[in-house]
């Protein structure tokens, strides 16, 4: 096959140029040239489908929506309970799907034994690593107990030579570990950047659709945590996985990002083990704390995760502070937590201006959705007056500005989940108090933030 011409194309302005100019002929836009390889003729696209594969799907005859039977995907369970919520029930044929994370924190690990367990199944397995030799490969899988696997394992980079190898084998699922060591002789730019990273991607990704063949890409992530390359990167995929949490802690959390095939953010939990990554079959009790007694600055709240529901516990820590008091936040929106502040002195009457705050959701989780706002203000209420609340309490739902208690989606299953780890008293937004009672959990329905706080002294 040809060696297709290689050209500069300008991000700003969508000019070219032959070779390499670190100013932009047609805008004058510094450092905006990235290369891409030239269409060879009129006739063939830009990202010509690789040898042995006829590309896309064959173009089909317009017809109108209704006339288009809709049929369900088939999945393939992974045989990794927890992967499989976070993918929407398992692998899809011709999927594609690209996670990341940062270093060490367990992508290879986790895709390695997806790989035996689809491979074990009866599906056939190919592991395409780029960083790794095939001999810390094969340490990895005896640390895990799988050193008996029969998945095929490739050690390379370049493009065309998986493609071939792709094409001799016929795997059913085929892992690229990872994306940004991968590399195809068309471009003269190194493994990683925007260039190759972006041309590898599209051709492996038509690779898959014309194939059925599913493929998963490991990628890099930068310092704030979001996928390294362009972002055009998830757009081509169907799936986008996140692996978070600390790596200092045994616990990983994988979230769904995008997912064509299943609901986003879906999240899955794991530990960390000797063997391995293993499903959490009940990640609430990851959140809640262990205390013997209940402490002040504590309050739990049930949040929804995809479409699991989560008992999470809230912690504030309120000191006297300097001329210049912080507001602190790990797992929640910092922005929201001075907002929720002043809601709670101008509505509640409880000042903390001349006072340090800190909140903090635990075990790493982090909380996006406002049903958490009244949990938040009660475990501040609650740290500065030192008083705890209850033992078996909880409480959800978002506050706004003039102070009224907003109800949450889907407040009937964050109650049930409640009821069903033993919680007995809750305080939700009237508009999700349940109009049949739910066994074991006293529940207070309250329509206004000074509501709220007068059922917590009530009952404290």
């Amino acid at each position: 096959m040809a060696k297709d011409k290689t050209t500069f194309t300008c991000t700003e302005c969508g000019g070219t140029s032959p070779r390499w100019l670190g100013k932009c002929p047609s805008c004058g836009a510094w450092n905006s040239l990235i290369e891409q390889v030239a269409e060879a003729g009129p006739g063939k696209n830009r990202l010509s489908a690789p040898q042995g594969y006829a590309g896309l799907a064959h173009a089909q005859p317009v017809m109108p929506l209704a006339a288009i039977e809709a049929q369900d995907v088939a999945r393939t369970p992974s045989g990794i309970e927890e992967l499989d919520r976070v993918l929407g029930g398992g692998i899809v044929e011709g999927g594609v799907v690209l996670i990341g994370g940062d270093p060490g924190i367990g992508k290879s690990t986790l895709l390695l034994q997806a790989m035996d367990a689809l491979q074990r199944a009866g599906l056939p397995a190919l592991y395409v690593t780029g960083e790794e030799s095939g001999a810390q490969v094969a340490l990895r899988s005896r640390r895990l107990g799988i050193d008996g696997s029969q998945v095929q394992l490739l050690a390379e980079i370049q493009l065309e030579k998986i493609l071939a190898t792709v094409d001799a084998t016929q795997p059913a699922v085929v892992v690229i570990d990872s994306i940004q060591t991968t590399y195809s002789d068309q471009l003269t730019s190194a493994p990683g950047s925007v260039a190759q990273v972006r041309e590898c991607a599209a051709h492996l990704t038509r690779m898959a659709k014309g194939t059925g063949i599913a493929v998963i890409l490991v990628g890099h992530v930068t310092k704030e945590g979001a996928l390294a390359g362009p972002r055009v990167l998830e757009h081509m995929v169907d799936t986008v996985l996140y692996f978070e949490g600390d790596t200092h802690s045994q616990f990983r959390l994988v979230r769904a990002i995008k997912n064509r095939f299943g609901a986003v953010n879906e999240i899955g939990v794991f530990a960390m083990t000797e063997k391995g990554l293993k499903g959490v079959s009940n990640p609430s009790a990851i959140f809640l704390s262990q205390h013997s007694e209940p402490v002040p600055g504590s309050c739990v709240m049930v949040t929804l995760e995809g479409t699991r529901p989560l008992l999470v516990e809230i912690q504030a820590l309120v000191d006297s502070g300097g001329p210049s008091p912080r507001r602190l936040s790990v797992g929640l929106d910092k922005d929201r937590l001075a907002m929720l502040l002043a809601v709670l002195h101008r509505h509640a009457g409880v000042a903390c201006m001349d006072q340090d705050v800190f909140v903090n959701a635990v075990g790493g989780v982090r909380i996006s959705e406002p049903a958490a706002d009244l949990a938040v203000m009660l475990s501040i209420t609650s740290s500065l007056r030192g008083k705890a609340l209850p033992r078996g309490f909880l409480a959800f739902g978002e506050v706004g500005l003039a102070g009224e208690v907003r109800p949450a989606p889907r407040g009937q299953e964050r109650l049930k989940e409640a009821a069903k780890l033993g919680f007995s008293v809750a305080v939700v937004p009237k508009a999700n108090a349940p109009k049949k009672p739910i066994e074991g959990l006293t529940i207070h329905a309250v329509e206004r933030v000074e509501e709220a706080m007068n059922v917590v002294r009530g009952i404290g």
